[in-house]
């Protein structure tokens, strides 16, 4: 198969499957990683598809903000698995920020609070579902309902948030670039998103592996930012440049 044979190739499996996987894509047509990775730079540029971390969508996942009852079918049991891994670093009587997203509702099914847990967040899922442990206080920040995550975003939410410091935020994103730092769907969410972190001591990044490689529509912070990231699955390459930055990697399995 020469290049344009892989690339119809390409745009007819993308085209039936709404996206495809490099490590897929080199053994059914026989050719090298390096090969693909050149054959997928070479349809985005002439805007034929959209790369994403191991892979091309169809679909720009840049921008597109899906709604909630859409993101909770997705990687469901790897998002139960990063809950699982954040719920263990909650400490008795400690004092928590949630953010929005269906990782952070995941991750709010796994926490049996241990002493007197204090929980601010933005997310209605979340609250509801800790609201149900008698030791566990909720401060449900109030402002503009965003409908797609179920969450609120705006003014009097990051008002509220100045009168909190809390040990640790846990935080969901839509894109973890190396150069550019975190990102999301939303500018609203990503304004309270840097709120959240003025408000808290240590920053924890939940995120699958369809994260990484990737720029979201709104900048959250700069990697700096973050102390610890928790995910399903994450290249040597992208772990050795985080650590070299200081961040704790946390790999749930």
């Amino acid at each position: 198969m020469d290049s344009v044979e892989r690339h119809r190739y390409i745009l007819k499996k993308l085209e039936t499957e709404g996206k495809v996987s490099v490590l897929d894509l080199c053994e059914e047509l026989d050719v090298s990683s390096v090969t693909i990775r050149k054959d997928l730079r070479f349809l985005e540029k002439s805007n034929l598809l959209y790369r994403t971390h191991g892979g091309a969508t169809k679909e720009n996942p840049y921008t597109k903000d899906k709604p909630v009852y859409e993101k909770e079918k997705i990687l469901v049991e790897e998002k139960k698995r990063i809950g699982q891994k954040a719920a263990e670093l909650v400490e008795e009587n400690d004092s928590i920020i949630i953010a929005s997203g269906t990782t952070m509702h995941a991750f709010a099914r796994e926490l049996s609070p241990s002493g007197q847990l204090t929980v601010v967040t933005a997310s209605l899922h979340v609250a509801i579902e800790l609201g149900k442990y008698a030791n566990t206080d909720i401060i449900q920040l109030g402002g503009i309902l965003r409908k797609s995550s179920s969450s609120v975003t705006g003014i009097y939410s990051e008002s509220l948030l100045k009168d909190f410091y809390c040990s640790k935020l846990f935080l969901g994103i839509d894109g973890l670039d190396l150069d550019y730092g975190i990102t999301t769907t939303n500018a609203m969410e990503a304004q309270l998103n840097r709120s959240m972190i003025e408000s808290a001591q240590k920053i924890i990044v939940l995120a699958d592996s369809t994260k990484f490689g990737r720029k979201s529509f709104s900048k959250i912070c700069d990697l700096e930012k973050i102390d610890v990231v928790i995910t399903d699955e994450i290249s040597s390459v992208f772990q050795e440049a985080l650590e070299e930055q200081g961040i704790q990697v946390i790999i749930s399995g």
